[in-house]
């Protein structure tokens, strides 16, 4: 199972979508405190519609606990200043993507630890960085892709017409 660790996550609104996303793809949700939010506040479960009572979540008070519960997590680190474009990393089916809060990313000091495993979506121009639920489902489906979408429907059904 993919895990997405949100390290001190601060809008609601995007962690609602990502939660969402999560469920649709049959992802864990990892949030690391403190949140910028309740977890019982309207507008993120708005966000995630009702998908969030379907969402397997877990909370953690810090990156310390985070790392005492998942001993020997595959972390790779979303950030805007790793030299390693995110296609070219091998993601195991099992590994953590994890993305910094809106307004700063993750610190320096955890990304010197990661160094290796940090990753990063090209931007054009003088772009700061993209929304945050996006990057994250950005990232989930490379790995997804590159694991065969592991038990995922990959056809549809359009309508009542038949191709």
């Amino acid at each position: 199972m993919m895990n997405i660790v949100l390290y001190e996550p601060e809008m609601p609104a995007n962690t609602g979508n990502i939660g969402r996303t999560c469920v649709a793809t049959n992802t864990r949700l990892h949030l690391i405190e403190p949140l910028g939010f309740k977890i019982n506040e309207k507008s993120l479960k708005r966000a995630g519609l009702d998908y969030w009572d379907q969402l397997d979540v877990r909370i953690y008070c810090d990156f310390k606990d985070f790392l005492e519960k998942n001993p020997g997590a595959r972390i790779y680190m979303a950030t805007t200043k790793a030299e390693q474009v995110y296609t070219k990393a091998s993601y195991e089916p099992d590994c953590y993507l994890m993305f910094g809060p809106e307004s700063r990313g993750i610190p320096e000091e955890l990304l010197v630890e990661y160094r290796d495993t940090c990753v990063r979506i090209p931007m054009w121009g003088s772009s700061r960085s993209l929304n945050l639920s996006n990057s994250v489902a950005i990232l989930l489906y490379e790995a997804l892709r590159q694991n065969g979408f592991p038990e995922m429907t990959q056809k549809g059904q359009l309508h009542h017409l038949h191709w």
